[in-house]
């Protein structure tokens, strides 16, 4: 009843951040039909404000480039970037967790020591360290976040298959003899999937974070637009045009909230509707 009640006291917030997150990326696949020319183009006068010009509803940056054109596009960088993060992270952590949590022993202190070394350090530093030594890109950026944000679904997805492994059907499949990784993999790892869709939230919302503070450094791809690169550019004139700095922010923090809310409703739906083990 309590899980009920949690579900519920959400609302609208999960469905209505499924919307959102679904227009961004709606925006992002079609932004050369949503904006025109390539939003590095000079297009504009210098710091137009926002709402003055129908060419340029959101304005023009410093340089005279067109804020809107950078906003889709840039949506497509730090949306996809982040995706393919996470799934890397997780798909880390979903390996490295199933074979601790299944064989146990000494497979398991090794795996798991590798683990907490990995998380003592915080993520962005070691995002940070990785991407200088192989180089301000996308693809940088993707690896970097992904090698650097697997422990925390690896430690999940251990306790998980370490409940599920101890079930019935478990002795069942291994009283057939079915090999202890085809178990694993194939019939203990989907039945411990669940937690690690509200995990997938807060892995993506970072992975967000983390890209856009790479690209605000000047470590993402210098040849594409980026919301975190929109921000940095926009910073040497946040006193006289502060929507430089503000209209990518608002984009970046409305993101990870929907984001985060939409896996919360979503593991909260497949926790309410899962029957009991």
């Amino acid at each position: 009843m309590a899980r009920t009640r949690g579900v519920r006291r959400t609302g609208l917030a999960g469905p209505a951040a499924l919307v959102f997150l679904a227009l961004v990326a709606l925006a992002a696949i079609a932004a050369p039909f949503l904006v025109s020319g390539d939003p590095l183009d000079l297009v504009a006068p210098p710091l137009v404000a926002p709402f003055t010009d129908p060419a340029h509803p959101l304005g023009s940056d410093t340089l005279g480039r067109d804020v809107l054109s950078g906003l889709v596009y840039g949506a497509r960088i730090s949306m996809s970037v982040a995706a393919a993060a996470s799934v890397g992270a997780i798909g880390l952590g979903l390996i490295v967790g199933t074979l601790a949590g299944f064989l146990g022993g000494l497979a398991d202190d090794a795996l798991m020591r590798v683990t907490e070394a990995v998380q003592t350090v915080p993520t962005f530093l070691i995002a940070l360290a990785l991407v200088s030594v192989l180089g301000p890109a996308a693809s940088s950026v993707v690896i970097a976040i992904a090698l650097s944000s697997w422990p925390a679904s690896a430690r999940l997805v251990r306790a998980e298959v370490r409940r599920v492994r101890t079930l019935d059907f478990v002795a069942g499949c291994r009283a057939i003899g079915l090999s202890p990784l085809r178990i694993a993999f194939r019939e203990v790892l989907p039945n411990a999937l669940a937690p690690v869709i509200a995990l997938a939230g807060i892995v993506v919302a970072s992975a967000i974070l983390i890209e856009s503070a790479l690209s605000f450094l000047g470590l993402g791809d210098a040849n594409a637009v980026s919301w975190g690169g929109m921000v940095a550019a926009g910073r040497s004139a946040i006193r006289t045009a502060p929507f430089l700095v503000v209209i990518p922010g608002i984009a970046i923090a409305l993101t990870v909230l929907a984001v985060t809310l939409a896996a919360d409703w979503i593991a909260g739906r497949l926790a309410v509707e899962r029957p009991p083990a």
